[in-house]
Formats: structure tokens, sequence, C-alpha cells
């Protein structure tokens, strides 16, 4: 069974609140891209998680389903890749005490692998994915510090 990039990962529990949606992801980078090794909720992971998903497909590359922990002890990135009618595959990163741009990085590569692209255009992929994250991480914080322009009636 394959996991869907918008179901929600198996990352453990967390009682944080949702902060954000699947069109951009939560105001978890400070700056361009937090460096310290906290470890992301589940909110967090799932919420990147669609969002270099959606992205993917609107480059029109397969997305993988993406999950946490791997299987493999001191291995940081796994994939499993499926080939029937349609390529399909599952990512699964290690994101315990791992900075940011490490998960993130092992994200998009997945996405790179999956879709078996050349050098060129891997590039390209994985400069539209950092992007389309910063863009979305920008558009959140925008929306999130703008006041509330609905009327009570």
């Amino acid at each position: 069974m394959l996991e869907e990039a918008g179901a929600s990962p198996s990352c453990g529990n967390s009682t944080e609140p949702v902060r954000g949606s699947a069109c951009h992801p939560p105001d978890m980078m400070s700056g361009s891209m937090r460096s310290d090794s906290s470890t992301l909720s589940t909110v967090e992971f799932a919420a990147l998680a669609r969002a270099i998903a959606s992205t993917a497909r609107q480059l029109g590359l397969t997305a993988p389903g993406f999950r946490c922990p791997t299987r493999i002890i001191g291995v940081d990135r796994t994939m499993r890749r499926f080939v029937g009618d349609e390529v399909a595959g599952i990512v699964a990163v290690n994101v315990k005490d791992r900075p940011l741009a490490a998960v993130v990085a092992d994200m998009i590569e997945g996405v790179v692998m999956l879709n078996q692209l050349s050098p060129v255009h891997a590039a390209q992929v994985r400069g539209a994915l950092w992007n389309s994250l910063e863009n979305a991480n920008g558009h959140a914080r925008t929306a999130n510090n703008q006041p509330s322009t609905a009327h009570v009636a």
C-alpha cells in the first residue's frame, strides 16, 4: 500500500497547534532556513511533504509519498520505488536531531531520484522545489502577520 503525500506521516505524536496549510507550509523557517537540529513536529513534516508533492506534480513529475523515520537505523534517507503501469515511490527521512535544511534536501532529492531526472533537469527541479518552499513560507509569514478582514454580521 502506497502512502499518499497528503496523508499524515508517521513521525510521532505532536500536541503543537496546526500552523499552515497544504499550499503553505507552516512558518518554521527563520530567515531563509533554520539551521538548528530540533525535531520537526508531525504537522510540520506533513506540511513540507504536501508542499513538495504539490510542486512536483505542478512540474509534471511523479510525487512520492513521504514518511519518517526510515526503517533502517543510522540511514538518513531511503526510497522505495514501485514500477507498474505508473511509477510510484515512498521517500523516508529521519528528522530527529537533524537541521531542517538537511531534511528538506533529502525530501527534494527523493523527488529527483524517483523521477530519474537527467542532471540538467534535476538541477532545475531542485531549484524550483526550494524556491516554492521559500515562496510558500513567505506567503504564510505574510498571511500570519496580516489582520483579519472578515466581518462578523
